[in-house]
């Protein structure tokens, strides 16, 4: 979160990714930086270690709210609609 602020604020833009175990610590904290509108997008938890497969799924689920980030289209704090690992389907794996 504190690096994507740090690039927004050199107006770079940016898309904070934050697993949903931290989404609340992460909109406190784009809060207290004053810089509560940097879009984040809310992947699930854990994800590192998680298998090729799964890191597919979540790049592939992700990918149209990235976009809509990136283009101004969505803003500040992490919404309730995230990946949902256990239902979610692997194409192309």
């Amino acid at each position: 979160m504190r690096d994507g602020i740090a690039l927004a604020r050199r107006e770079i833009p940016v898309v904070a990714l934050v697993t949903e175990d931290f989404g609340a610590q992460g909109n406190f904290v784009a809060r207290v930086s004053g810089m509560p509108d940097v879009p984040r997008v809310m992947l699930p938890h854990p994800v590192a270690g998680t298998g090729k497969q799964a890191m597919r799924r979540v790049a592939r689920d992700i990918g149209a709210r990235l976009l809509a980030a990136l283009q101004g289209e969505l803003r500040g704090e992490i919404s309730e609609d995230r990946v949902q690992p256990e239902t979610a389907s692997v194409r192309g794996a």
